[in-house]
């Protein structure tokens, strides 16, 4: 793995991954991290090279055990975090799709757990359960019923 550097803005995929009403997030199982014990949606950095479809695909596999089919990118959205005297700035490729009916692997070891959520229980998570606010935002852009073609991503390696 490349190694992960936040004095520039960075990528990341994530997905809002919605069932019967309920919506899919992991919790973080790092000991060592500052978000350790709270809830995001899957997600992580876009690896060198790697095609953002594939990236998402991974995240979301790595972090829930499910395969992941995203059908449309439901936004791109931008997180600035002050922690002490560091700033993460991410450049966040949010998609929506579907789950493999069954898990196919296990979680990796810094997820702990994937459950479950409403709308309204998610709402109610302040910053001492949730790792990013802008999650909520997601959500609320997912129920408005928000949504972009997948042609929007061109994937282009020059040698």
């Amino acid at each position: 793995m490349t190694e992960r550097v936040f004095t520039q803005t960075f990528g990341v995929v994530g997905a809002i991954i919605e069932k019967d009403g309920k919506f899919l997030l992991v919790k973080e199982g790092d000991h060592n991290k500052a978000a350790y014990g709270k809830w995001n949606q899957p997600a992580g950095w876009i690896d060198l090279e790697e095609d953002i479809i594939s990236a998402v695909k991974r995240e979301v596999s790595e972090e829930t055990g499910y395969d992941f089919v995203p059908k449309n990118i439901l936004g791109i959205y931008i997180l600035v975090k002050k922690e002490g005297e560091n700033i993460h700035h991410a450049v966040k490729i949010i998609f929506i799709g579907d789950i493999s009916e069954n898990k196919v692997r296990k979680l990796e070891d810094d997820i702990s757990e994937a459950r479950w959520f409403t709308p309204e229980e998610i709402e109610n998570m302040g910053l001492d359960i949730l790792r990013d606010l802008d999650i909520k935002t997601e959500i609320a852009d997912y129920l408005s019923g928000k949504k972009y073609s997948l042609e929007l991503l061109t994937h282009t390696i020059q040698k």
